[in-house]
Formats: structure tokens, sequence, C-alpha cells
């Protein structure tokens, strides 16, 4: 009985969160509705608020998702090594494409930058990691820098969604990686 109970949970947070992301498209987060979201995902208010306080409860929840699995793929690799960086950027691009929809939403039409700021501060802690060593005269440059690499990576990632994908995950991967070993190199 606990599994079935677990499975349908499961079940209504998915269709929740997916009527989420569907609003979004169209409507800003602010002008959408708990009751919006209900009609939406075919639930009553009190399932809704069983699992969330409001929608933007919601999007936070998923929003926390998603980088919970990002920083798990990104546990796996260190980006110190170019081979590793290539396909640890090249795992993230997988996933960003087998969740199109979802990534479309938050970054591109989502007007609210809390999903991409949730990304930069990820992608800065990753750098960090492995920039420990550097010397305090280049501490700056690379705090600089790594900003810089990463918001421009997330600006290529966005530019690669808008274009439909029109590159593989392993040609934006390498064009990304480029981009860290040039500010490594100064």
């Amino acid at each position: 009985m606990n599994h079935k109970l677990d499975r349908r949970k499961k079940y209504t947070r998915l269709v929740l969160k997916n009527s989420l992301i569907t609003l979004l498209k169209t409507k800003l987060l602010s002008k959408i509705t708990v009751k919006e979201i209900c009609e939406e995902a075919d639930v009553n208010r009190s399932t809704f608020y069983a699992h969330y306080h409001d929608q933007f409860d919601l999007l936070e929840k998923i929003e926390q998702e998603v980088i919970a699995n990002v920083e798990v793929a990104l546990n796996e690799y260190d980006f110190s090594k170019d081979d590793e960086a290539v396909e640890m950027i090249e795992v993230l691009l997988d996933y960003v494409s087998d969740n199109f929809d979802l990534f479309y939403t938050l970054l591109i039409i989502n007007r609210d930058h809390s999903f991409e700021k949730r990304v930069m501060d990820l992608a800065r802690k990753y750098l960090i990691k492995n920039w420990e060593n550097i010397e305090e005269a280049d501490a700056l440059l690379y705090e600089y820098g790594g900003t810089f690499v990463i918001s421009g990576s997330i600006y290529v990632i966005k530019q690669w969604m808008t274009n439909q994908m029109d590159r593989s995950p392993t040609e934006i991967a390498k064009l990304i990686n480029s981009f860290k070993l040039r500010v490594e190199d100064v």
C-alpha cells in the first residue's frame, strides 16, 4: 500500500510541475494562480496544497530538483582535466536536451532569472573548487574570468536551445571548454 502512495505522490508532483511549466510558457509566474495550475493538472486545490505552499514554492522545488540533478552529474567529473571537462559539459548538455521543454521555459521564456542565477552559482562553485591552488595575484582574474566563462557558457546554451539544438552536445561542449581554456591561459 505504501508503494502505491509513493507512486501517486510522485505522479501528482510530476503533473503539477508539468502544469506550471506549461503555464509559464504563456504567463509570468506572478500572474499564474494555484487554481490555474490545478485546472491544468486536473487535481483539486487541496491536493496542490498538500504538496506546495503556492506557485512560487512549486517553481522553487522544480529549480531545486534540476540543480540537484546537475550537481550529481558534476560530482562525477574533474573539471580541471580537459577530457573530463568536455565529457562533463556534454553530459550536462544531454540532460538539457532530454529536458528541453523544462530548460527552455526556465532559461529563455521565464523572465525571472532565479534559475539562471542558481546555475551560475553552482557552476562557480565547481570552477572555484578546481582553481583552489591559484596564486593570490591571479585570484581576481579567476573570479571575474570565471564569471565571464560561466555567464558566456549559459548564453551559448541558451543560443543553442533557441537554434533548436542545431549542433551536437559534443560540439557545444568543446566550444564551451575552449572558453574555459582561454581564461586559464591568460
